[in-house]
């Protein structure tokens, strides 16, 4: 009997390479607005957050409020970097393969992004059906809220998820919810994950997949 009755995974930077490309566009237009902050320093403010802090975020740094079209230009100029260059997180595929238990996507971000960047990738087949997003909460990740409503529609209890995040945002979700953490570190440091509450990092999904495998979660 494997530890886990259901592996549910954020979206974003770890099922779809999307982070380093976002940050790269607020960068640059942060830059337009005549403010310049380097990539590490965008990651840092703005991963994980949900976009209603995202605009937030912007108008602290500009010292006024974000334009009114700052999310609607921020999501088109995105959404070109993507088609143009979004891949799979790599080893994603593999890991996903070899589960041997049911998985579902749950993301801060909204349900069209998750379709375009699922679809893009070829990943969406593997969600159709299991995808939850801060559309369908009041409170998205920190709180636990998003992970707790996947975990409920699946009919499994929290102790028996295991979430995979990219984030510290994420990981406080998931400890909050009472399920078991395990932080990728892409572009977020481990010794970050692991401070958030991680029961577990990794840096490769290979090593995801054989820590699930030893939990009878993967092959």
């Amino acid at each position: 009997m494997s530890d886990f009755d259901l592996v549910i995974f954020d979206c974003d930077g770890v099922l779809v390479d999307s982070e380093a490309l976002s940050h790269g566009v607020l960068v640059e237009m942060l830059a337009e607005l005549g403010v310049e902050v380097t990539f590490s320093d965008a990651v840092r403010r703005f991963i994980g957050t949900p976009m209603s802090r995202h605009v937030a975020l912007v108008g602290e740094l500009l010292g006024r409020p974000a334009p009114a079209d700052h999310l609607a230009q921020f999501a088109r100029r995105t959404q070109t970097a993507f088609t143009a260059a979004l891949q799979p997180v790599a080893g994603i595929l593999a890991l996903l393969s070899a589960l041997k238990v049911p998985c579902c996507v749950a993301s801060n971000g909204n349900r069209a992004k998750m379709n375009f960047t699922l679809g893009h990738t070829g990943l969406l087949p593997q969600f159709q059906g299991r995808m939850y997003s801060a559309d369908d909460v009041v409170n998205p990740k920190p709180a636990p809220d998003l992970f707790l409503h996947a975990a409920r529609c699946h009919g499994v209890a929290p102790r028996r998820c295991v979430v995979i995040e990219d984030t510290a945002t994420g990981i406080r979700a998931a400890r909050a919810a009472a399920m078991t953490a395990c932080g990728y570190a892409g572009l977020t440091p481990a010794a970050q994950l692991q401070a958030a509450g991680a029961d577990a990092v990794f840096s490769r999904m290979g090593q995801l997949q054989a820590w699930l495998g030893d939990r009878g979660c993967a092959s």
